[in-house]
C-alpha cells in the first residue's frame, strides 16, 4: 500500500517539492524551506505568529493566530503547506465561551485563493485507490 503525503483533515493545501541535491543537505534544505515559508505566510498574513507544534506525528505547525495553524508537512520531497482552523484543548475552550470556528471558518474562505496562489507549485490531480497521488507542475 502506497501513500502521498499528510495534512489535516479540512485544510487548504497547496504543494510543492524540496529538491536535495545530496542527502547531507537534507536538513539544511529543510531549515531554509520552512523558514521560507514562515516568512512569506508572515508577510502575506500578519496575524499569523510563530509557533512550533505538531498537529498528529507528521504535520509540523509554523504559525498560529487566533483561527488558524500554518503549517508544512513532507514526504518523499512533496511538500504540503497547509493552513486548517486550530484544534487544540485551548482553541476549543475559547470556543466554548465565544464562538470562534464560523470566524475561523470565513478567515479561511476568505485567504484561500491568495494562500493557493502564495504556494502552491503543483496540482493535484487525483488519488489512485491504493493512496498514491498524481500531481502537475503549474505552468
Amino acid at each position: 500500500m502506497s501513500r502521498s503525503v499528510s495534512y489535516p483533515s479540512g485544510a487548504i493545501v497547496a504543494f510543492t517539492v524540496l529538491e536535495v541535491e545530496r542527502d547531507e543537505d537534507w536538513e539544511f534544505e529543510y531549515k531554509w524551506l520552512r523558514d521560507d515559508l514562515m516568512e512569506r505566510a508572515a508577510a502575506a498574513f500578519p496575524s499569523l505568529l510563530q509557533h512550533d507544534g505538531w498537529r498528529g506525528r507528521e504535520d509540523r505547525i509554523l504559525l498560529r493566530n487566533a483561527y488558524a495553524d500554518f503549517g508544512v508537512s513532507i514526504y518523499g520531497g512533496l511538500v504540503a503547506v497547509w493552513i486548517a482552523e486550530r484544534d487544540d484543548g485551548a482553541y476549543w475552550d475559547a470556543d466554548c465561551r465565544t464562538a470562534r470556528s464560523p470566524r475561523a471558518q470565513r478567515w479561511l474562505r476568505q485567504i484561500a485563493s491568495r494562500f493557493d496562489h502564495l504556494f502552491g507549485d503543483y496540482d493535484c490531480l487525483g488519488r489512485m485507490s491504493n493512496g498514491e497521488a498524481v500531481y502537475r507542475k503549474r505552468a
